[in-house]
């Protein structure tokens, strides 16, 4: 178990790692716009749509080392103030709400994915018209590893909340 609990985070890790060069593809599409509108008066058609294409794929991707590394948002005015061992119970008990979500962005985003893919759907946003069904195809991928990493934390928060003790430090 903790073999798999640490090739799962070890996924998390690796993939956040890598999305994070997208943030210089992001920004050197919207410097390149900047440059060419105000500099040269010729602005670009496609500029906007790649940052939006960049950011997309990395903050998608990015949810799973978020979740890892233990930075997602929270605001825990009662939360924080329990025992560990009650908030692995509360954890373990709102797990279903995020295994909903993730289901429905699996489910949907990849019926929305495969229809994009078969009918080679392209953006009519802009006169680039990019190809869609490549990022399309990130949320449920990107989702599955949000999936993979939650399930993780599951087995850890149930060990805690059941047993009181850590299941293996990250």
């Amino acid at each position: 178990m903790q073999r798999t609990l640490k090739l799962i985070d070890g996924l998390s890790y690796w993939s956040g790692r890598a999305v994070c060069i997208l943030i210089y593809g992001m920004v050197a599409s919207l410097l390149y716009e900047v440059i060419s509108r105000y500099l040269f008066n010729a602005p670009t058609n496609w500029a906007h749509d790649a940052a939006t294409y960049f950011f997309g794929t990395y903050f998608m991707c990015g949810a799973a080392y978020c979740l890892r590394t233990k930075r997602m948002i929270s605001v825990d005015l009662i939360y924080g103030r329990l025992s560990r061992r009650t908030q692995a119970i509360i954890n373990v008990c709102t797990f279903i709400f995020f295994l909903a979500v993730c289901y429905t962005l699996i489910w949907l985003g990849g019926k929305d994915a495969i229809a994009s893919w078969r009918v080679g759907e392209r953006s009519i946003a802009s006169t680039w018209r990019p190809i869609l069904y490549p990022l399309k195809m990130v949320i449920p991928v990107a989702t599955f590893l949000l999936l993979l990493q939650g399930l993780a934390d599951f087995v850890r928060e149930a060990s805690m909340a059941f047993t009181g003790k850590e299941l293996g430090a990250k």
